[in-house]
């Protein structure tokens, strides 16, 4: 059996993210700060990645008063306590391929110290030194201390209510690592 590392390449990697709100929905970056994955006879069977939480962009929002507010918000304690937790990190606790390029994944997510299972399916292409994967992961915000105008914890939001879901679409591409 040959094992081989796969490091994440960064420049080239990207989470997008979309959170929803009852009167529309906001999206954006954050950056993968570093990972890798771990390759077993062709099939993924392990990873982790590190997010790097101080490089959360949105992409809608023009006005730029406004959007250094909103990305100050996302920063704050009712959302990522950047400041504190500047990393998240996803480590792959299982990966079952399903098909050649589809793979069931299952993980522990850890943002502001808070630690919990998610699962996932991931296309993922394995080319010789080179893997490209992508997925998208559904997070209940809440799970993590986020709980700012969440309908599970406040009464009475109307038009105001934050959804506790949001999407990440995880893009990575890696490398081969130099042994």
């Amino acid at each position: 059996m040959e094992t081989k590392n796969f490091n994440i390449e960064t420049s080239e990697s990207i989470i997008a993210w979309t959170g929803r709100k009852v009167t529309g929905f906001h999206n954006g970056t954050i950056a993968i700060k570093s990972g890798w994955l771990i390759v077993n006879e062709g099939i993924i069977t392990g990873g982790k990645f590190i997010i790097d939480t101080t490089s959360i962009k949105d992409l809608d929002i023009s006005d730029p008063d406004t959007y250094a507010k909103f990305i100050a918000h996302l920063a704050s304690d009712d959302f990522f306590s950047s400041e504190k937790f500047p990393e998240a990190v996803f480590e792959i606790v299982s990966a079952a391929a399903e098909t050649e390029a589809e793979y069931a994944i299952l993980g522990n997510l850890t943002i502001k110290d808070i630690t919990n299972p998610v699962s996932f399916k991931v296309t993922a292409f394995v080319e010789g030194d080179i893997i490209k994967a992508a997925g998208k992961i559904t997070i209940d915000r809440t799970k993590y201390n986020m709980i700012f105008r969440s309908g599970n914890f406040f009464e009475k939001l109307g038009d105001t209510l934050i959804y506790n879901d949001f999407d990440l679409d995880v893009s990575i591409l890696a490398k081969e690592a130099n042994v």
